[in-house]
């Protein structure tokens, strides 16, 4: 009998097809427990895929049967990482397939905050552009100028690749381990996070969110900061205080950002934020293209199907399972 796999989230119709070969799926719109339906499905459930719900502890009391939950996305915040490896639940994620679009996602907010992209075009629309533009449509030159990469996993190597080899800016980082291959090819330079604040002309935060994470950046790291330079954050909400944020644009320690993630999603249409025009505001975008969407779910299918069947090699969270996995 084939086990029964929870689909919350859509699938594309050829991904529900390839599952449904190797279990029984029930596609149920979230993971609600008010939902009678949901719950007598969660009894039965060996596997769970979808993206955005929390999984804690009271949803897995819902799910005694409970093997495998496969996320799509590279992050699992809204997971209870401990609970589910007390468990012997697996946790798989995707963390590749997005890579290049977010890393693209990133050196776009650079190019837009730098050059006021959002503002002037907006300006131009409103039918400003009368004449000749002056200084006060001008942006800055992102070309030469550092960045600062707190965080330098696989989306950080990328956007190095991207800001170094395209951009020819000098390249620091700041990370728990050094990175000899990034430092051998883009020139990067490994130095505590308030050097690079008080460096970077534009801090690129992409830090998954953890407990050591959550308000990595705040009041004074900000503060280091130059009065010319760009705070970009795609990585978590979180990690970056907003508050403090906030309070930076509007007194001009800082001179713009370019968000693509914040604590509270979806933004709150009265925040602050967008009100700023040196902000750029984007709804999580990061990851969204049609080909990226398609290959992170492709991916949360495979390896939900290969924890299914004991065939994991990569992409597990809670790594340590494997060995106790028959």
């Amino acid at each position: 009998m084939k086990p029964v796999v929870i689909a919350y989230k859509p699938l594309p119709a050829a991904l529900l097809a390839r599952l449904s070969e190797h279990a029984r799926v029930i596609e149920t719109p979230g993971l609600s427990l008010d939902n009678s339906e949901t719950l007598s499905w969660l009894a039965q459930a060996e596997g769970i895929i979808g993206s955005n719900a929390n999984v804690d502890r009271q949803v897995l009391d819902h799910a005694p049967r409970l093997k495998v939950a496969s996320t799509i996305s590279v992050g699992y915040d809204n997971f209870d990482v401990t609970a589910l490896t007390e468990r012997g639940v697996l946790l798989m994620h995707t963390p590749d397939v997005l890579t290049d679009t977010v890393a693209d996602t990133m050196m776009a907010l650079v190019l837009a905050t730098a050059r006021r992209i959002v503002e002037v075009a907006n300006r131009t629309k409103a039918g400003e552009w009368t004449s000749s533009i002056d200084a006060s449509w001008f942006g800055c030159d992102v070309h030469h100028k550092t960045m600062g990469i707190v965080g330098m996993g696989r989306i950080g190597k990328a956007l190095a690749r991207r800001a170094h080899l395209g951009f020819d800016m000098p390249i620091l980082y700041t990370s728990r381990s050094a990175h000899p291959d990034a430092e051998e090819k883009f020139s990067a330079q490994r130095c505590e996070l308030n050097e690079l604040m008080a460096r970077a002309d534009f801090v690129c935060v992409v830090l998954p969110l953890t407990a050591q994470t959550h308000h990595f950046i705040g009041e004074p790291e900000l503060a280091l900061m130059k009065p010319s330079a760009i705070l970009i954050n795609a990585g978590r909400g979180p990690v970056v205080d907003e508050s403090a944020l906030i309070s930076a644009l509007q007194r001009g320690t800082i001179a713009g950002a370019g968000l693509d993630v914040f604590e509270q999603e979806p933004l709150p249409v009265n925040s602050p934020l967008l009100q700023l025009p040196h902000v750029v505001a984007l709804p999580h975008i990061g990851s969204a293209t049609h080909e990226t969407r398609y290959g992170m779910a492709a991916c949360a299918v495979e390896n939900l199907i290969n924890a299914l069947t004991g065939q994991v090699t990569r992409y597990c969270v809670n790594r340590e399972l494997l060995a106790k996995t028959p």
